[in-house]
């Protein structure tokens, strides 16, 4: 598994990829995360598709068929979020 060596820390830790899917087209993450372990995948997952999600309310248009897929650096999925799971719709009878 290819790692980066963190300079605060001094270890080693892998690096995973944050792409972002919504069914037809990808957009792949060229640079990757380092990152701890699964706690900290998901909680990256879940900030980056808020942020995501917070740019498109500001446009007026959120998407919810978009998702993070996470990878490893062997190209193994191991996290994914969906845009609908990343946030609750509250109030929307009429």
């Amino acid at each position: 598994m290819l790692s980066r060596l963190s300079p605060s820390a001094k270890v080693f830790m892998p690096l995973y990829y944050f792409h972002l899917r919504d069914g037809h087209d990808t957009l792949l993450d060229p640079d990757g995360r380092d990152l701890t372990g699964p706690d900290a995948i998901a909680q990256a997952a879940l900030a980056e598709a808020r942020a995501l999600i917070s740019e498109e309310a500001r446009l007026g248009r959120i998407r919810l068929d978009q998702r993070i897929e996470v990878e490893d650096s062997g190209g193994r999925v191991v996290h994914r979020l969906s845009f609908d799971e990343a946030v609750e719709i509250t109030g929307r009878g009429r």
